[in-house]
């Protein structure tokens, strides 16, 4: 009969470290948390000392018994749930849910679920770390705050099924912020002019791009600019004056974190943050692979961490300099500086065996698994190889009193290239220019002007997202893709061709709580939290005094908004239509997906239709109606009444103005107007009268 028993979190470790393990030890799962919050009420104590009243989770009963039987049949038992903080708390909660305070008992973490690690780890046995639990405590105990605490604000002044978030409120922050930016962007206008340049003895036209002067570099800002720079190269003869050629060398890249795996994973495959996570989970927790068995292929997914052990550096420089040569393997560890808020407390993400080549197991994985890691795999090797080293040419071209430029590279060495490039690692520039001397001679082909205009910052896709998010250090690896999921969900914003925008229900949710909870959504606020939460785990915060500090102006807030904070009206609003059933003047709705028109005589009458806002400006195509329209997925835009007969539609406002360049439709963007018409890019200011209104 086994002697130990093993608790780990998730059923697919069961069998995967089973086989490591000699009949002396049984596996079993607590399928993630047992205990936590109750569901119904705040659960924290406020008047006593803010103890936390944990509950049996609904439906782990079960999973309980059968544990507690299998504790009563064994002299220890190891605690081996995830290697993090939550991993930590889960082990504590089975510490109380199993009683097992007068076992023996042990908490054993790997980073990876291999014979190796989880050998190690039970020779490395330890007991529970409270600074890692409180940690998490307090960030549960913050979270359910301001959930509870917040979220029937917006019942009662929006509508119900509404939540706000410490985190995902912020997230929220961001991302209208960022769309805020985008509306009130004025684009302004530039040129870009290329000589197409005849050298001798070459075939092929060598392209120089415009630089400025002699002494300066210039911006070509209207077309005027333009005209008066090609008359002045009018019969100008141009002449090389200098030619420099040297190296550069191009580092390789960092293995993955838990953010730069879902930040690739979505501009390489195109995988959400969720997808990514539960794929990784899958391959860290163990795949079935022909010949093997149950095998974890990858190390743990949370992490922020870019350390790799020593005997991971040691297999992949061995692997590298058997497949590739000693020249490809890099001379150095590379590591990324650590940050403050990094902890450091496992691996980067890697292969857990370097040799396990992503072709050789593909038939054991499905597509996205096989994807994931032949990309997991490719970086890490990348990461521990030489740097790519090019060679570069420039050269400088004068006309007259104007300077032309023609930059170039070409690889020399291609190093970690071989086996992992990004989309900025490909080659650009000219190759022609190798052959150029400072007494080449050029004759001009042909001279070539285009008109640019800047263009905002993009929306972000949630890549970027969860890329600013842990700048800015608003949250952790853990919470990125749930944050995301949540926001999602809540229908605060869409996503559309990667593209995150913001509904409508976002915009009132996001302006009632920097009206009502500014510091809940605060950038700098909620990183100052997360940089307590790791005092807390470093021991050197105690996790109460952060959460008794935290929840006076939470309450004071609260209660504020319910005073002083308006309802936002959405219902029972007159429209300026009838209905056609019953002949009732119709009013305006609100469900799921936004505003809807429905007679008030429901249920008698039950007539529903589309409603769009006019906006009072004609069409400029065909002379009817521009409204308010929506997307299926809840963004705005303008379109006219009589789609789809009339194909009129743009992002921005229109107004009644027209543009004094060119006559087209003029839109509203911040305090400025812009012409329709990108090729025109005539702006000018709002009226005062316009913009107050606005």
């Amino acid at each position: 009969m086994a002697k130990y028993l093993v608790i780990v979190e998730s059923p697919a470790k069961v069998k995967t470290i089973k086989k490591f393990l000699g009949s002396n030890y049984e596996v079993a799962a607590s399928q993630g948390h047992v205990r936590d919050l109750p569901r119904s009420v705040l659960g924290i104590d406020v008047d006593n000392d803010f103890e936390p009243k944990y509950i049996t989770i609904r439906g782990k009963g079960d999973i309980l018994a059968n544990l507690r039987k299998e504790v009563k049949k064994a002299e220890k038992v190891y605690l081996a749930t995830d290697p993090d903080r939550e991993g930590e708390a889960i082990s504590w909660h089975l510490l109380y849910a199993l009683k097992l305070e007068n076992k023996k008992v042990y908490r054993i973490t790997f980073n990876e679920i291999t014979k190796t690690a989880v050998k190690e780890s039970l020779k490395n046995a330890r007991e529970i770390n409270m600074d890692l639990v409180d940690a998490q405590q307090a960030r549960r105990c913050l979270d359910r705050m301001v959930g509870y605490q917040i979220s029937p604000v917006l019942w009662a002044k929006v509508k119900r099924g509404l939540s706000a978030g410490r985190v995902q409120s912020v997230a929220l922050r961001i991302i209208c912020d960022r769309e805020e930016e985008i509306n009130a962007f004025i684009p302004e206008e530039y040129w870009t002019l290329d000589a197409s340049l005849k050298v001798d003895g070459e075939k092929n036209p060598l392209r120089a791009k415009y630089y400025g002067s002699r002494e300066e570099k210039r911006t070509i800002s209207s077309r005027e600019e333009m005209e008066q720079i090609k008359k002045e190269l009018a019969g100008a003869s141009y002449k090389v004056s200098s030619v420099k050629t040297g190296e550069r060398v191009k580092k390789a890249p960092l293995p993955f974190t838990t953010s730069t795996l879902q930040q690739e994973a979505s501009k390489v495959l195109n995988f959400s943050t969720q997808k990514t996570m539960r794929l990784a989970q899958q391959l860290y927790e163990g795949v079935e692979i022909k010949g093997n068995g149950t095998t974890g292929i990858i190390t743990y997914l949370r992490t922020d961490s870019t350390r790799i052990s020593e005997e991971a550096e040691a297999a992949a420089r061995t692997f590298i300099t058997e497949k590739y040569g000693k020249e490809y393997a890099a001379a150095t560890e590379q590591e990324k500086k650590q940050d403050k808020k990094i902890q450091d407390a496992h691996e980067a993400i890697r292969p857990t065996d370097i040799a396990r080549l992503p072709l050789e197991i593909k038939e054991s994985l499905s597509r996205d698994q096989f994807r994931l890691y032949q990309l997991i795999w490719k970086r890490f090797t990348a990461s521990r190889m030489a740097a790519a080293q090019y060679e570069t040419t420039s050269v400088k071209i004068d006309a007259g009193e104007h300077r032309f430029t023609v930059a170039a590279s070409k690889i020399k060495f291609d190093g970690f290239m071989s086996v992992y490039t990004q989309e900025e690692d490909k080659e650009e520039g000219n190759t022609l220019i190798r052959g150029i001397t400072e007494d080449s001679r050029l004759s001009l082909v042909s001279l070539e002007e285009k008109q640019h205009f800047t263009q905002p910052a993009p929306h972000y896709t949630e890549a970027s997202l969860v890329r600013a998010m842990e700048e800015l250090g608003i949250g952790r690896p853990s919470t990125y893709a749930p944050t995301i999921t949540t926001i999602l969900a809540r229908r605060y914003i869409v996503k559309e061709n990667k593209n995150l925008y913001v509904t409508e229900l976002g915009e009132v949710v996001n302006n009632m709580m920097k009206e009502a909870f500014p510091s809940i959504v605060d950038v700098n606020f909620t990183a100052t939290m997360e940089a307590l939460l790791d005092g807390v785990e470093e021991g050197s915060v105690k996790w109460k005094t952060v959460v008794k500090n935290f929840y006076p102006d939470l309450k004071e807030a609260v209660e504020k908004a319910e005073k002083e904070l308006e309802e936002v009206e959405l219902a029972d609003e007159l429209a300026d239509e009838y209905c056609e059933l019953c002949g009732r003047q119709m009013v305006i709705k609100y469900g799921p997906h936004g505003r809807f028109l429905a007679c008030p005589g429901f249920p008698d009458c039950r007539n529903t239709k589309p409603y769009f806002e006019k906006i009072g400006v004609a069409c400029p195509k065909c002379g009817k109606d521009i409204v308010l329209k929506k997307t299926k997925k809840g963004r705005k835009y303008y379109g006219c009444i009589d789609n789809p007969d009339c194909d009129f539609m743009v992002w921005q406002r229109p107004v009644e103005e027209k543009c004094d360049r060119c006559g087209s439709i003029m839109l509203q963007k911040g305090s400025k107007l812009v012409c329709a018409d990108e090729t025109c890019g005539f702006v000018k200011d709002m009226p005062k009268e316009k913009v107050e209104q606005a």
